[in-house]
């Protein structure tokens, strides 16, 4: 008997944060450091979001914690690099 293993709406997001915050270091080794820090503190924000709004048996591996503790932590963590990446000022 074998038993299909369908991925949960919140292991999709957490891919996606994943591929999200990949593509953003990317982005920040090559150079362009401001556009990537964004991206990846975007993808943070979106999956706290997502925590938020996705129900408890849904969440697969995006659940971590507690529900309150992991939102607090993805959009604390996400909202202070979205604003290093503005706030920080170029160098010469």
């Amino acid at each position: 008997m074998t038993r299909t293993v369908r991925p949960t709406l919140g292991s999709l997001l957490y891919s996606a944060m994943v591929v999200t915050t990949l593509l953003g270091l990317l982005i920040a080794g090559t150079g362009a450091w401001r556009i990537g820090v964004g991206i990846c503190g975007g993808g943070l924000i979106a999956a706290g979001i997502g925590r938020i709004m996705i129900p408890e048996r849904m969440s697969g591996l995006l659940r971590v914690r507690r529900r309150g503790t992991d939102v607090v932590i993805m959009l604390a963590i996400g909202i202070g690099l979205v604003v290093l990446a503005v706030v920080i000022p170029n160098q010469p």
